[in-house]
Parts: C-alpha cells; sequence; structure tokens
C-alpha cells in the first residue's frame, strides 16, 4: 500500500497573501503544497492600482502576471483548477478534502479570499472598473473634485465616506434603510456636519446609467424614481468571505470571517488564516501580503517546535 505524501504545509488560494507565503515556502525550500482555482485573486478584478509599493500605476492583470512571473522566477509549484472542499484532523495532521482529490498537511494557510456583496441592479456589472468600484481606499482618489454616490447603511459605507471627504467635490450617501443601526456615532456625526455628504434615506439603489463611465445612478424613494448625477459609484453593503468550507471546524467571527490572532493563528493550532477571509477586516493587498508572510514564518516555527 502506497503510503500517503504528508506536506509540511498547505496554502489554500491563489491571491497576494498565498503567493506571498508560496514564495517564502519555497525560498525555506520546504515541502509545501500550493492550492488554488487561479492564481491572481482579486487582481483579476482590480483596475489600475495605485497604493502598492514599488508601482505608480498598474493595472490590476499587469499585477497578477507580474506576481505570476515571480512564482516562476522563484520555482515555486502550483496546482490550479482545485477548490477545497474540507479540512479535517487526521491524528496530528490535517486531512484536505478537494475536488481532485485528498492531501495530508502538518500545516495549513488558508488564504482564500473573499469578493464584495452586489448591488445586482442594472448597469453595476456594465460599468465596474468604469465607474463602479468596491474600495474607496483603493480608488477614490480617481475621483478627486467629482460628485460621487456611496451606497451602504453600515461602517463600512461611513468609512468610504470619512476617506472621499478630502478627495470628493460632493458625496451622496445612499441608504436603504431608515437609519444607520448599529454604526460608529463618530463617523455618522462627522458625516452628518459634513457640507460635502448629502445622506438620503430609505432609497433603494435601481440602476447605474452612463455612456462609456457613470454619469449617474437612478432610485427609489417611496415609490418615486430619482436621479442623481455622479461620476463615481462606491458600493460599499460588506464582503463575503470565501469561508464556507470551514464552517464547524475553525472558530468564524460574526461576518463569516476566520478568527485569528495578531500572529495569524487560527483557533485549531497549526493552521493559519491570512488577508481578505480573515478577521482582521481591511481589505488592502500590501496587508494581506504582509499577512501570507508572517503566516508562512509562523508555520515554519510551529514545525520546528514539533520535531
Amino acid at each position: 500500500m502506497r503510503k500517503e505524501h504528508l506536506y509540511e504545509t498547505t496554502i489554500i488560494g491563489g491571491g497576494i497573501a498565498g503567493c506571498t507565503a508560496a514564495i517564502y515556502a519555497a525560498r525555506k525550500r520546504m515541502d509545501y503544497l500550493f492550492l488554488t482555482e487561479i492564481v491572481g485573486g482579486q487582481f483579476m478584478e482590480s483596475g489600475d492600482i495605485f497604493n502598492y509599493p514599488g508601482f505608480n500605476q498598474i493595472k490590476g492583470f499587469d499585477f497578477a502576471e507580474t506576481i505570476r512571473k515571480q512564482l516562476e522566477f522563484n520555482q515555486v509549484k502550483v496546482k490550479e483548477g482545485i477548490l477545497v472542499n474540507k479540512i479535517e484532523k487526521k491524528g496530528k495532521h490535517f486531512l484536505l478534502r478537494t475536488t481532485t482529490g485528498e492531501f495530508l498537511s502538518k500545516t495549513i494557510i488558508i488564504a482564500t479570499g473573499s469578493h464584495p456583496h452586489t448591488l445586482n441592479v442594472p448597469g453595476e456589472e456594465k460599468y465596474r472598473k468604469m465607474g463602479v468600484t468596491y474600495c474607496a481606499i483603493c480608488d477614490g482618489p480617481l475621483y478627486k473634485d467629482n460628485e460621487v454616490a456611496v451606497i451602504g447603511g453600515g461602517n463600512s459605507a461611513l468609512e468610504a465616506v470619512d476617506f472621499l471627504i478630502n478627495i470628493a467635490k460632493k458625496i451622496y450617501l445612499l441608504n436603504v434603510n431608515p437609519n444607520f443601526n448599529n454604526a460608529h456615532k463618530y463617523l455618522l456625526e462627522k458625516a452628518v456636519k459634513n457640507k460635502k455628504v448629502k445622506i438620503i434615506y430609505n432609497a433603494q439603489t435601481t440602476a447605474v446609467v452612463g455612456d462609456r463611465f457613470v454619469s449617474g445612478i437612478e432610485y427609489k424613494q417611496k415609490g418615486k424614481k430619482q436621479l442623481l448625477s455622479v461620476k463615481g459609484v462606491f458600493v460599499e453593503i460588506g464582503r463575503i468571505p470565501a469561508t464556507t468550507f470551514l464552517k464547524g471546524f475553525l472558530k468564524l467571527d460574526e461576518h463569516e470571517h476566520v478568527q485569528i490572532d495578531e500572529q495569524t493563528n487560527t483557533s485549531v493550532p497549526g493552521i493559519f488564516a491570512v488577508g481578505d477571509c480573515s478577521s482582521v477586516h481591511e481589505y488592502q493587498y500590501i496587508i494581506a501580503a504582509g499577512q501570507g508572510c508572517i503566516a508562512l514564518l509562523k508555520a515554519a516555527k510551529y514545525l520546528a517546535r514539533l520535531k
């Protein structure tokens, strides 16, 4: 009977967090496994990127290709087109059940990412990267001195408004609800007091309109259709972490992100989580990359303690 191979660590996810961990694993000459559906992660959905050190400006797709070349340079072996369906304990180790078979590993780094909640209205997908965005910090500077709309009813929307106040000419904050339940009061007070900000309650966004780029949004309020002329639409209604396969195995927070400490440790020793799927709740490439590095180094130290 063939003995099942036991990897030192398995990295799940091909975004910048997973790629960073894999590069470090390769350079440390570890016996690792790198599984992902596709290399690139959120880069494949990003427009221009201006806030990653080393690049004045680079498109998301080009950044993904740069990362792929760096993986090749470091001779990183990656298994693409694979999804992990379940993780479970097997003795002292971990068994990964995937779409192509089972793998055994001593440690695991989860970097499965997340994706934004969408409005699912006409024009949203058409104008994605052409005026519709899901990250004010990433794309806000592109709309300097323009009128924009932020859509959302929670802290993420208010934080987006706070970031855009010194950038945009005018900010319309559309909340489908009659108030901001459970939002930070200081953020709400700051938005209310600022003359640049107009809050529109009970506003249900129904469409994004434009020509080549976004020119406005349509919404309904008390049954009446309204039109706002804006150049940018920031959809801030939360994100969905790719953690369904971890339910019942790892501790998740109230938003279903993997609960981690400052060292990227999860509730199960030997398993680490990084990037957008983790409870750090800061969706920035540079943070995810840093976490990927930390997790690999911590996994290596964990393995040393096992020996």
